[in-house]
């Protein structure tokens, strides 16, 4: 019978899983706001322009900025970032800050750094949405662990379509900032695959990999059972006595005096 170890990992708190996802939409929002009510600041210029050094603040700060002329820009990535946010800080507790932190510096490192300077500023959340939805998503398949693969179909089934959001079909889309989040989400899953949620183990499989070697579990059963089947003999042959068995040899000599004298054989 195959015994499972004890988990030695905790998901996280539902609290954490919906406070701070909904803390950071509330500060995109109240980002966007401002961008409404002080129009002179000219918020967007706070984003990236790839390989222009007078942006790369916009690494940092272009996540929480949203196109004020197209409301549906940040409503587009306030229910993803709630819920792909929600659900690494659920299912990842122990990996999800370094994981989110990572993929908002680097989502806006490999766009200023590989995309192509148009003179265009980049902004919004949907870079890192990217990272999030493949990190989620390649995790639960490296993992092999039910609980992340379900996960995984989940991301696959909702957010599947995000993939055409890889190519230039668009021309107000940065397709090169989605991609670079695609990417970072990947690698991160790669690296972190040891660190976080495992599938558990079973004792002959920890046992293999200290260089146990597993017990016989079968030949013991069968010896038992032979050791067991042998007393049981022993009882009965015990119960039944001693059985005498007599060999008669018939005397030599009194076959020959009973024998005829005449020679004749007996008829």
């Amino acid at each position: 019978m195959e015994i499972q170890r004890q988990q030695q990992h905790q998901f996280g708190s539902t609290i954490e899983a919906i406070v701070y996802p909904m803390l950071l939409v509330i500060v995109m929002w109240l980002v966007f706001w401002a961008d409404h009510l002080f129009p002179e600041v000219q918020f967007y210029k706070y984003g990236v322009i790839p390989k222009d050094t007078s942006t790369l603040r916009g690494i940092l700060l272009m996540p929480l900025l949203h196109s004020k002329h197209e409301i549906a820009h940040i409503v587009n990535n306030s229910v993803p970032t709630a819920i792909l946010l929600g659900t690494l800080i659920y299912y990842y507790r122990e990996i999800a800050f370094r994981v989110f932190a990572l993929s908002w510096l680097l989502t806006g490192i490999g766009l200023w750094v590989f995309a192509a300077n148009t003179s265009t500023y980049h902004i919004g959340m949907s870079g890192v949405v990217y990272a999030l939805a493949t990190f989620l998503f390649t995790s639960g398949v490296l993992r092999k662990y039910r609980p992340l693969q379900g996960i995984s179909l989940f991301v696959a089934f909702v957010y599947g379509s995000m993939v055409w959001g890889l190519f230039p079909i668009e021309p107000k889309i940065s397709w090169e900032g989605h991609l670079s989040g695609a990417i970072v989400g990947i690698v991160l899953a790669v690296i972190y695959r040891k660190r976080g949620p495992q599938a558990p183990k079973y004792i002959y499989e920890i046992e293999k990999e200290m260089g146990i070697e597993p017990p016989d579990l079968e030949g013991m059963y069968n010896e038992r059972l032979r050791a067991a089947q042998q007393a049981q003999e022993e009882r009965e042959r015990r119960e039944r006595g001693h059985v005498i068995v007599y060999h008669y040899v018939p005397n030599k000599k009194e076959d020959t005096k009973d024998a005829p004298s005449d020679g004749t054989d007996p008829q």
